[in-house]
């Protein structure tokens, strides 16, 4: 549908905000992030010679106007991007919601020529900010009839232009996969439960959290299936009649199979079916009552709205700031109010009413009491969700399950990735779920060859998803040098399908296993790769499971190091992470922590530009910003290593600043997996174990499984929006063997958003945005990669 016309790239910089004034602020609930969005407006703005204001404490600054609407410059945001909340205030405010409250509002925006807004908040915040638009001229003429404002200003500023961008912990704004804050909150969930299950299993206590979410239970739940919580309450899918049999029986099952602890989930709006509220005490005391457990309630309360923002909320924030500032350059006096949001992994613009009604929609579907709607109208991310947790958390008695008769293997191979762990618990309990033997391998291909597999059961598994590391042991050995013995085991054990858990290592295995399909028929059977590495280098995939949790650590020690650089002033930093020839820890670590370069492999760079990076950080040692952040991958350039740009640094500048080096090493493969790759784990290794049972029905023949041809060597990846299964083979076109990346990355379209944020002049393509789309009711196959 698009005219040739478009076809032309569209380049940020091309964009000018001459003359224009945008104002930004924050409204309804806090949320972490919320200081990286408005970051981003204000350089993006900035950066385009717009004008742009702070508006503090939300509405109610907009109303009283004053010195609560000022300009800002380049440095009034700097350091904020590691703090949550909101430096510039939120408050709930009464006038607003008045004819005159807004009319004060107009007036205080008129008088500085203000006619872009940005509103970073909730749906309620987002409504506002659209009745204030739809009301606009006339509340201009209003002001215009008491003299407030001339003429001229009701011509020249007669339209209002709103872009909103959703900050809210709950994740209840339908039309956007992630709001801002969300994957922090999860973090502060998950940190505790970590916690609290090291009590738990030392008494054999049960364990009732209460998280929040009023209205929607989108927290209760991932963070259910993030620690494989025995039981979860959220207000969309309330428990059948008699769920508290249900439930007891289900918790002194458990506890029979050597389970020493119960953890126990509730979203604070959670209900029954006729709409009554289920609180936490009511679960403990029914616990108490009917089992005699030793329980505990936990009620997280604003914990979940604090701390720092997640590296994923800084990057969220980051970008759709910069889209939000886009989308009102753009924006007409036709274009409708938009919100801009992520939709798998791609920027998306949406028109703001009509997310505001499907929010609306699952309240009502709920109040009717319709949930199964409600589960649909929140999404399929949420709908995912809520099935994954189902499969995964009650074992169906053995006189249930189907029976296959087909063996599957599951392996690590690589190195090891946070998130491993959850990603093999998730096929071991689908695989039973389908029917089928499941047998573990470890050490990878090298323990495969020396016979190191046995069979797994469900229980074996409990406990994994919050585990770093590799729970089977990981090698980086690759197969072609023990084909002979793997196949010997393949055959011993009657082994129909292989799961391949790991990175790059794994894709070349497989690549190997069906080169060798011609002599040995053991590996004509379905195989299958789900992406698990820290360096995020597997062609195929966005996202590799293992990433984000070295991202966060790798922004947490930024952080730190900042931090020691504020006492002593005019310092920079040089830290190098780890990522292979892969860029993407460097860069978007960079993105996360607001560094002033990241050196990368994939974009080359002289000795022109490292002495451009010296002159600019001089330049910024001028102002009040007395410090620098400078990553670099460990393999960008064999000659400019860490020392030679540390010395070149130190020499050049001798005088204005000093120079520190760090590199960051292992520490970035171990640790507790961040909620996102135990979520990302689960759901994707289920989905695979999924479509393994489909190949292995189309591939038995004769009672046997044969299995040659491209397709039945997949592996499994995120692509923007979709989890799409790849034939190997076909991915080698797409593959860089000596540097082991991918020959195109998406994040690499990421890069000039890192340079404009440290304040380089660069070029932009942003040609992807732009298309508001509409918010669409998916059919149930469009199965996509919402996390």
């Amino acid at each position: 549908s698009r005219s040739a016309m478009d076809h032309q790239p569209k380049f940020f910089e091309n964009l000018s905000g001459a003359g224009k004034a945008i104002a930004v602020l924050t409204s309804g609930g806090d949320a972490q992030g919320m200081n990286a969005a408005v970051r981003a407006v204000v350089r993006m703005g900035i950066y385009v010679n717009a004008k742009v204001y702070f508006i503090y404490e939300g509405y109610q600054g907009m109303v009283d106007g004053g010195d609560n609407i000022v300009e800002v410059s380049w440095e009034s945001v700097s350091s904020i991007l590691q703090v949550g909340g909101t430096v510039i205030g939120s408050a709930r405010c009464k006038s607003f919601r008045t004819r005159e409250g807004r009319l004060q509002a107009a007036f205080n925006l008129v008088q500085r020529g203000i006619t872009n807004l940005c509103v970073i908040g909730g749906d309620g915040s987002l409504t506002g900010a659209n009745l204030f638009r739809e009301e606009w001229s006339g509340l201009l003429e209003e002001l215009a009839q008491k003299g407030k404002i001339d003429a001229e200003a009701v011509k020249k500023y007669a339209y209002l232009n709103i872009v909103g961008m959703v900050g809210s912990i709950d994740n209840d704004f339908c039309g956007t996969d992630m709001t801002i804050g969300t994957d922090s909150a999860l973090h502060r969930i998950i940190e505790v439960v970590d916690a609290i299950m090291t009590t738990a299993q030392s008494h054999q206590r049960t364990f009732v959290l209460e998280v929040m979410g009023r209205h929607c239970g989108y927290l209760a739940l991932v963070s259910a299936l993030a620690c494989g919580a025995d039981w979860v309450f959220i207000p969309e899918y309330p428990p059948e009649e008699g769920w508290e049999d249900t439930m007891c029986v289900k918790l002194s099952e458990n506890r029979a199979r050597k389970k020493r602890l119960n953890i126990i989930i509730v979203a604070e709006g959670a209900i029954d079916c006729h709409n009554k509220p289920i609180t936490s005490e009511k679960v403990k005391d029914l616990v108490v009552q009917r089992l005699g457990f030793d329980t505990r309630v936990t009620i997280l309360g604003h914990v979940q709205r604090g701390g720092t923002p997640s590296a994923f909320d800084r990057i969220l924030a980051s970008r759709m700031g910069v889209e939000a500032v886009l989308a009102l350059l753009e924006a007409t006096p036709d274009t409708p109010a938009c919100v801009v949001s992520l939709s798998g992994n791609q920027a998306v613009r949406l028109p703001l009413m009509e997310c505001v009604q499907m929010t609306q929609e699952v309240q009502k579907a709920m109040d009717e009491g319709r949930f199964l709607e409600a589960v649909r109208l929140r999404g399929r991310s949420f709908e995912n969700n809520l099935n994954t947790y189902k499969l995964l958390s009650h074992k169906r008695p053995d006189a249930e399950l189907p029976k296959t008769n087909f063996n599957v293997a599951v392996l690590n191979v690589g190195a090891p990735a946070a998130g491993m762990n959850a990603a093999v618990r998730a096929a071991v309990r689908v695989g039973m779920t389908e029917g089928h033997k499941i047998f573990a391998v470890i050490d990878g291909f090298e323990g495969f060859a020396k016979g190191k597999i046995k069979e797994i059961s469900w229980g074996d598994v409990g406990g994994w998803t919050g585990q770093g590391g590799s729970i089977l042991g990981t090698k980086r050995t690759l197969p072609a040098k023990y084909l002979e013995k793997i196949a010997e085991q393949m055959r011993t054990n009657n082994i129909n399908a292989l799961m391949v858990i790991g990175g790059f290592e794994a894709y070349l295995g497989l690549l190997e296993l069906s080169a060798a399909r011609e002599k040995y028929d053991e590996f004509c059977v379905p195989m299958v790769m789900v992406p698990a590495t820290v360096s995020n280098n597997v062609p195929g995939s966005d996202f590799s499971i293992g990433a984000d949790t070295a991202l966060n650590t790798i922004t947490d020690t930024c952080d730190r190091i900042k931090q020691s650089a504020s006492g002593t002033k005019r310092r920079v930093f040089i830290i190098e992470t780890m990522g292979g020839y892969c860029g993407y820890l460097a860069n978007m670590g960079a993105l996360a922590a607001g560094a002033d370069a990241a050196y990368i492999f994939e974009e080359q760079f002289d000795i022109r530009e490292l002495q451009a990076n010296v002159e600019h950080l001089t330049e910024k040692m001028k102002t009040s910003i007395q410090r620098g952040l400078v990553l670099r991958n460990e393999n960008c350039n064999e000659n400019y290593t860490t020392d030679f740009i540390y010395q070149l640094y130190s020499e050049e500048g001798k005088g204005v600043f000093d120079c520190r080096k760090n590199v960051l090493g292992h520490m970035q493969q171990g640790g507790a997996p961040s909620p996102f790759d135990r979520n990302f784990g689960t759901k994707i290794s289920a989905k695979a174990m999924q479509w393994i049972s489909k190949k292995l029905k189309e591939t038995y023949r004769k009672g046997k499984v044969f299995a040659n041809t491209d397709d039945s060597v997949c592996l499994l990846g995120m692509r923007r929006r979709n989890l799409v299964f790849q034939p190997v083979a076909e991915l080698k076109s797409e593959t860089d063997f000596v540097h082991r990346i991918p020959k195109e990355q998406w994040w690499l379209k990421l890069r000039p958003l890192m340079k404009i944020l440290a304040k380089y002049k660069t070029s932009y393509d942003v040609s992807d945005s732009g298309q508001l789309e509409h918010v669409a009711m998916l059919p149930k196959e469009a199965e996509t990669g919402a996390i």
